[in-house]
């Protein structure tokens, strides 16, 4: 998922118009049926480019023999909140297997976004695995395989008490082919699938955050560098939840600046 297409559909969600797209398919998933596999897991990410709260990865895995079209699904950035969240148990109930991992702010800061993401991406294929679920191929939305480490599969790589500086340590009979895709959420199902359970999850811990940390607007912006995200910090400090290692307050753009563009969105 594109992060700045992400980050601008999270100020304007409540007043765009709808956007009409051809409904995601499983031709490319059955495709791949084509060598073997049958067993197939539609990826994607959100939460890259957020300034506060985790990355999230969602995978979505079918039977690209058998299973028949899910009527409604599309790309999370094209449906309003209601419709992601009325589709989730619709996707959980017609999935093989289905989960979302996450990677804190912290983790991040740590490790890095790359490795961030290959750690969610990590967690969530354990989680399929702890439920009797293994993929045979994966579908990665986007043009880079951000789920492979140098020469080594995300599948090889363990959570060794959340370090992963402490090396791989290879998982026999966890691999499977990484295929991506550009506009895989926008064509694979799978992919469209896996990008709703991913939003509807990290949207719902920003909501629970916002609890405890209202002047950031994070129910609103869901962790996104709007203005009034970045006059906030830089009235308040940042929260434990952002991304320190990121530029959160732009060195070049005056307080007073942001306080009024914060002002002038909030009027909008």
């Amino acid at each position: 998922m594109d992060s700045t297409a992400e980050a601008g559909q999270e100020a304007t969600d409540s007043r765009r118009k709808p956007v009409v797209k051809a409904a995601p398919t499983l031709t490319v998933e059955r495709s791949l049926m084509a060598s073997g596999a049958r067993f197939i897991a539609g990826v994607d990410e959100v939460g890259r480019g957020a300034l506060a709260g985790p990355v999230s990865v969602g995978i979505v895995v079918v039977d690209a023999s058998a299973q028949r079209p899910l009527a409604g699904v599309r790309d999370s950035k094209l449906l309003s909140p209601a419709e992601r969240e009325a589709l989730v148990p619709l996707i959980r109930q017609w999935a093989v297997g289905s989960a979302v991992g996450h990677a804190a702010a912290a983790e991040i800061d740590e490790w890095g976004l790359s490795a961030a993401l290959r750690t969610a991406a990590l967690r969530a294929w354990k989680q399929l695995l702890a439920a009797g679920v293994r993929a045979e191929a994966v579908i990665l939305d986007g043009k880079h395989n951000w789920i492979s480490a140098q020469q080594s599969s995300i599948f090889e790589l363990a959570e060794t008490g959340g370090d992963l500086h402490d090396g791989p340590e290879v998982e026999e009979g966890i691999e499977a082919p990484v295929h991506t895709r550009i506009k895989a959420d926008l064509e694979c199902l799978s992919v469209a699938a896996a990008s709703v359970l991913a939003k509807v999850e990290r949207d719902t811990q920003l909501t629970e955050l916002d609890r405890k940390f209202p002047q950031f607007g994070w129910k609103v912006n869901k962790g996104y560098a709007t203005a009034a995200h970045r006059a906030a910090i830089q009235a308040s400090g940042p929260s434990p939840w952002h991304r320190m290692s990121w530029q959160l307050v732009p060195r070049a753009v005056p307080s007073a600046v942001l306080a009024a563009a914060a002002d002038a969105a909030d009027k909008a």
